[in-house]
């Protein structure tokens, strides 16, 4: 009887293990395929073409037209002012960090802590790529351990401008608009690759909130957010920070 049970118990850690490495493998091959190709959608792409978003003061969501709208671009194809403004507005030590930003979720978690009246989040750029790319929409800590399982391949991966290739590819900046290229075109009429720096730092602004801070018709947060990431880029000291991420 214990003999059976030991086989059994060997049967089933086999398959197991044989699950793991099938998913690990699989894993870092979708990983190393968008090392070179743009992704065709994301999960939150199709989500949105699906559905219209619903969330208190949400603006310009389209109700009847859910085409979206996605272009991807390489950092030879945009301003170098949008990377720059992605950095300063949203991880300025992504150059530096191998994904987490330990100091950054330290300083979230004490605000956190001490009671704000809005969660704040620590996430790096490359954690929000992870996100963005992989995974699906929603949270729980088995997304939260997938986010940071991604985070480490793609770290690996991928060098830090293909991983800046990708959030400026595929962030949502607005309901059905995804990417620095299609909010260009919505809310500027021109190509990401004309973007001025205020331009760019309004994109970066909005940015986690799109939906609730438009950068179409901005309203006075949005402009505030937007000064804010202009400070920042100044203190940065503006282009030559991303040199070494433009020219890889």
């Amino acid at each position: 009887m214990k003999t059976k049970f030991r086989q059994h118990g060997r049967r089933v850690w086999r398959v197991l293990l044989q699950i793991i490495a099938a998913l690990f493998l699989t894993t870092v091959a979708w990983v190393l395929i968008y090392r070179w190709l743009a992704p065709p959608a994301t999960w939150l792409m199709l989500d949105r073409r699906a559905h219209a978003p619903i969330g208190r003061g949400y603006h310009g969501i389209r109700e009847d037209d859910r085409r979206i709208s996605y272009n991807f671009k390489t950092l030879d194809e945009v301003s170098p002012q949008v990377p720059l403004a992605l950095v300063a507005a949203e991880d300025q030590r992504f150059l530096l960090h191998r994904g987490f930003d330990v100091k950054a979720i330290q300083q979230a978690a004490k605000r956190n802590f001490e009671g704000g009246k809005q969660l704040v989040g620590g996430s790096t750029i490359s954690q929000q790529v992870a996100k963005n790319v992989f995974l699906w929409s929603g949270r729980s800590y088995v997304r939260k351990a997938a986010e940071a399982y991604f985070t480490i391949l793609i770290e690996a991966l991928w060098s830090k401008r293909r991983i800046m290739e990708m959030y400026l590819s595929v962030a949502e900046m607005g309901d059905c608009t995804f990417g620095v290229e299609a909010a260009s075109q919505r809310y500027f009429h021109k190509s990401a690759a004309k973007l001025t720096a205020s331009e760019a730092a309004l994109l970066a602004g909005v940015l986690p909130n799109p939906l609730r801070f438009r950068a179409g018709n901005p309203g006075p947060v949005a402009r505030a957010k937007q000064r804010r990431v202009q400070r920042n880029m100044r203190r940065l000291g503006g282009i030559s920070y991303v040199k070494a991420l433009l020219e890889e």
